[in-house]
């Protein structure tokens, strides 16, 4: 059943299309990314499919017993309830329906023989347990649990509330209404590690369907099925997840290239042909012919590659001494009586690149700021190797000024480059033309991110700590961003909740929790084995206590979804009376084909375009010898007609 369908839709700004012609559709049970880089207008898109706004042009429509859940990117639930009681408004039908069991329950206690009471009960009590009624507040609690709600704390007060605890319990509450149809804009924002394990976890038995923007690439691979990527005049439409969408768009575009460069060359080849025999007596009419087919013909657009993506790297000059960090029994926190996490134990050595991994609020960003000598550790001792030079990266920006601007930013700190190599890096960083004289104060998340990097690129430090440095990046600037570290010829320290990102580049991983924290030497999918095998270790030796390793299971084994690409083969076979007959035959399917080629449903799809593809390749292949034997005959004709 379709749930949601959008035809040509368009939005204005100005009088300039952000986007256009944009057609998408989906479908029950359906699981869908949206992705593009920032500014492509996907947010915007979103708000449209949702009905919070109206589409310039075109026309968005669902079914009229749809129910569709939205959440904004980084909305806050905002309640004087507690955290259970706003929970409990999702089900005030069944609390409804509840009461009025217990109504009847005083009643019948009053008029045991009434059979009108009776039945009246049983049916209302039926419908009460189909709509699970006496599982809704144990549901409950685990939506909540899994968002780090635990039941000590869901009597607290909504309006008391972080802004990224009300952000997870607008989620929570989303989720708890069982929408036939989620729009989700960057969802995973907030989560930690483990509950964004919880929460791949949960929507994969979710009843509904989601439509999901998010620059979470772990987080897609695990969770879509399906992915639309944003163009200004089209959304191309691929099947499977994140990382299968890459490689079928690379394949996309190689065949798209390969269908441009065949018509160029079919295009010379038949204006060669025009030119060379439309005086000749003998053969003008089939280069009148020929030219025709060359005025009609729909040409295939050039490819072309309209993301923007920034490129820059990293590059210590000095080299440090080998054991770059150790921090000793260190405990965190800004106060002795509120300790986040103790005893911490680090060890960063030279050319590694070293994870620091851990839920909300333990201390991750704590101690990356003790480290750098902002905030003294309560215990514990750190000692920084010889000749280390850090670079900080600040996931609260703080080290940007926010009444500079872009250029003054960069150049207040190498006052002796000249203006145009200032210009020239904010290039690479996707600050151009007036982008440079932003006031730092009007930039954008993601712009004040890509500043950042540049002011750390320029430092030429040989230690890098980075607090989430992916950070309102897309995912195309993340990509770059590892890249970048990959090659680099120093030491890095980072914290992160992205989980692809993690896996890419640390060497070792250290978690924090508050009980201290463990080293485990290696990647992501090596933290997690271990973790499996911890749990596997703990299940044996206490077999009566119940484990929960579900989480851990569904973040080792990535989404695996392949669905056979069918390809169609049609054998063009006509028997024709001369070789002029068979060239024109030929030649009109092959025009045919690669106008078919050029319309904008086939150039979006794979599938599609490859298939016509092989059926043009066939063609080819039957028409150059017929035309080398059409030539050969049409020159004897002009000659007189002697072999």
């Amino acid at each position: 059943m379709i749930l949601l369908q959008a035809q040509k839709v368009a939005r204005e700004f100005s009088g300039d299309y952000i986007f256009k012609n944009l057609s998408l559709e989906i479908q029950t049970g359906d699981r869908t990314a949206l992705v593009g880089p920032n500014g492509a207008g996907k947010s915007t898109l979103l708000k449209i499919l949702a009905g919070i706004n109206a589409p310039d042009e075109g026309q968005v429509t669902t079914p009229k017993d749809m129910t569709m859940g939205y959440l904004a990117q980084d909305t806050g639930l905002d309640s004087d309830k507690t955290i259970y009681e706003e929970m409990l408004t999702v089900f005030a039908p069944l609390q409804k329906m509840e009461q009025q069991m217990h109504d009847l329950e005083t009643q019948m206690a009053n008029d045991a023989h009434n059979t009108a009471l009776l039945k009246q009960y049983d049916n209302l009590q039926h419908r009460f347990a189909e709509q699970n009624g006496y599982g809704y507040q144990a549901e409950i609690r685990g939506v909540l649990h899994g968002f780090q709600f635990p039941e000590a704390v869901q009597s607290k007060p909504i309006n008391t509330l972080s802004g990224g605890e009300k952000s997870r319990l607008a989620l929570a509450k989303l989720l708890l209404e069982k929408r036939d149809l989620l729009i989700l804009d960057e969802p995973t924002n907030h989560l930690d590690i483990e509950t964004l394990t919880w929460l791949e976890n949960y929507l994969s038995g979710y009843p509904g369907a989601l439509l999901v923007v998010s620059h979470d690439r772990y987080f897609l691979d695990h969770v879509v099925r399906d992915v639309y990527e944003i163009h200004s005049d089209r959304l191309d439409h691929y099947k499977g997840n994140y990382s299968k969408f890459l490689e079928e768009k690379q394949k996309h575009l190689e065949l798209e290239w390969k269908a441009y460069e065949k018509q160029q060359a079919e295009i010379k080849k038949m204006q060669d042909f025009v030119d060379k025999n439309i005086v000749r007596a003998s053969t003008t009419k089939q280069a009148q012919s020929r030219r025709k087919q060359l005025e009609k013909l729909d040409r295939i657009q050039k490819p072309t590659n309209d993301d923007q993506t920034i490129h820059f790297h990293f590059e210590a000059e000095t080299k440090s001494g080998n054991d770059v960090l150790r921090v000793k029994n260190a405990a965190i926190g800004y106060e002795p009586d509120k300790i986040m996490a103790e005893p911490v134990n680090l060890s960063v050595d030279r050319r590694h690149v070293h994870a620091i991994i851990g839920t909300n609020g333990v201390g991750k960003s704590t101690l990356l700021r003790s480290i750098i000598g902002q905030i003294p550790l309560i215990k514990g001792e750190i000692q920084l190797g010889t000749g280390v030079s850090i670079g900080y990266y600040d996931q609260e920006q703080r080290n940007l000024h926010p009444s500079k601007t872009v250029l003054d930013e960069i150049w207040d700190e190498h006052p002796t480059m000249p203006e145009k190599d200032v210009r020239t890096i904010l290039g690479s960083f996707l600050f151009t033309g007036d982008d440079v004289a932003k006031v730092v104060a009007q930039l954008s998340g993601g712009e004040k991110a890509r500043l950042l990097l540049t002011k750390l690129a320029l430092e030429h430090d040989n230690f890098l700590i980075m607090d989430e440095p992916t950070n309102h990046l897309d995912i195309d600037s993340k990509e770059v961003l590892q890249q970048a570290l990959e090659n680099f010829n120093g030491t890095v320290l980072f914290v992160s909740h992205d989980r692809y990102f993690i896996n890419r580049l640390a060497t070792e991983i250290t978690e924090i929790t508050p009980e201290g924290s463990a080293l485990y030497l290696g990647n992501y999918d090596y933290y997690l084995e271990k973790k499996a095998e911890i749990e596997a270790m703990k299940a044996e030796d206490n077999p009566t206590t119940p484990t929960d390793t579900s989480g851990n299971t569904q973040a080792q084994t990535a989404y695996k979804e392949s669905k056979t690409e069918q390809r169609a083969r049609r054998k063009l076979e006509r028997e024709v009376a001369t070789l002029e007959t068979q060239i024109d035959d030929l030649t009109a399917q092959s025009q045919d084909i690669q106008t078919q080629m050029a319309a904008p449903e086939i150039a979006t799809s794979y599938s599609k375009m490859q298939a016509l593809q092989e059926q043009l390749d066939a063609i080819e292949q039957k028409l150059a010898p017929l035309e080398e034997a059409w030539t050969e005959k049409s020159m004897l004709l002009e000659d007189g007609g002697q072999d």
